[in-house]
């Protein structure tokens, strides 16, 4: 089977599709499928896209990815089986590639684990959500053989336009993700950690006051990726930039994880990724009540769920005073993300509807 993987991220720099199909692609290549993969960025767009300014570099960079995402269409139907889209064809604009992607016959199995569909501003590219056509998403699933997507409140969108949806959580590769060893006696401070990115930080930072107040009653440090220059006045802080490359071993030495979330729409309906990475290397994690979060966690077993701010401060004292507590929880984390969203157990699946998608 030749899958032709069809993203708006450069390989390996999204967070989204390196969790989906990426991850599942190795164990899919074991199986025979091979992959191309076609970005939408290039190089040159993926350095500065989420910078603010550079308008006039930005606009050309979308032209090529338009002018690539059209190179792709004479030959899409001889040279490959099925297009995986993962959320978009191109950063802006309808659904034109989409559908132009339907025409040449070639069966499309699309995926998207985030409410891609709901209007949103870009705090550095406010100017281009104007172009994003939020509503394409629906287009998009009714031109689909197959839908993914990565809970079941996605689902319940996807289907008011298909009929063949499945949910597909986000999942971790637990050969890559290996639980973290605790030492029988923890001779430092205990290292609270976060990770995110410059659109997201905001929600670290509405822990503000609560680890503020947690320091006046306990001593632990912070790492903070994803948000370089985040600092907290009396709190030892490494604030360090995010790498793909050292992501999994800059998340290993934290000994508590910490998911913060507002509570509103958008963070209802996300697949919520970072928790997942915590349990997925047996940190013990606490994480606002939010969406998803309550179905991977189950409080006070594999994790503790925080929503108010006496709960944040009660519940993470409870951690930073037991290292016994935090190798338990870690432990029934791992173990959940072992047998319930482990990448072996979903991509087998992925692969099934693959097949289906080209026989039907």
């Amino acid at each position: 089977m030749r899958v032709l993987v069809v993203a708006p991220s450069l390989r390996n720099t999204s967070p989204g599709s390196r969790f989906r199909i990426e991850q599942w692609m190795p164990y899919l290549e074991r199986e025979g499928v091979e992959f191309t993969y076609a970005s939408f960025e290039d190089e040159a767009l993926h350095r500065i896209v989420y910078q603010p300014q550079h308008r006039w570099e930005k606009a050309t960079g979308m032209l090529r990815g338009f002018a690539r995402r059209f190179e792709l269409l004479p030959s899409l139907r001889k040279k490959y089986d099925v297009v995986f889209l993962y959320e978009e064809a191109s950063r802006i604009g309808p659904a034109i590639v989409e559908r132009l992607m339907s025409l040449t016959g070639t069966p499309i199995v699309y995926d998207f684990c985030d409410p891609v569909f709901l209007p949103y501003k870009s705090p550095t590219n406010h100017y281009l959500s104007y172009l994003k056509f939020f509503g394409k998403t629906g287009t998009i699933c009714k031109l689909a053989k197959h839908v993914l997507v990565g809970n079941e409140e996605l689902g319940d969108y996807a289907r008011r336009f298909s009929s063949q949806v499945t949910t597909v959580p986000i999942t971790i590769d637990t050969e890559v993700y290996r639980a973290r060893s605790w030492p029988e006696k923890s001779t430092s401070e205990p290292l609270l950690g976060w990770s995110g990115s410059h659109t997201t930080v905001a929600h670290l930072d509405g822990l503000r006051e609560a680890l503020s107040e947690l320091r006046k009653l306990r001593t632990f440090r912070m790492r903070v990726i994803g948000a370089p220059s985040w600092k907290l006045e009396g709190i030892e802080v490494d604030a360090r930039p995010w790498r793909a490359e050292s992501e999994t071993e800059d998340l290993s030495v934290i000994d508590i994880g910490i998911m913060p979330l507002p509570d509103d729409r958008w963070t209802r309906l996300r697949s919520h990724l970072k928790i997942r990475q915590y349990m997925g290397l047996g940190i013990p994690c606490v994480a606002a009540p939010v969406g998803v979060n309550c179905e991977l966690i189950e409080d006070g077993v594999n994790g503790f769920l925080a929503g108010t701010h006496s709960e944040w401060v009660e519940k993470l004292s409870r951690l930073i005073d037991d290292a016994s507590l935090r190798m338990k929880m870690g432990r029934a984390g791992r173990e959940t993300i072992e047998t319930r969203y482990s990448a072996a157990v979903w991509a087998p699946r992925v692969h099934a509807i693959l097949r289906r998608a080209v026989a039907e």
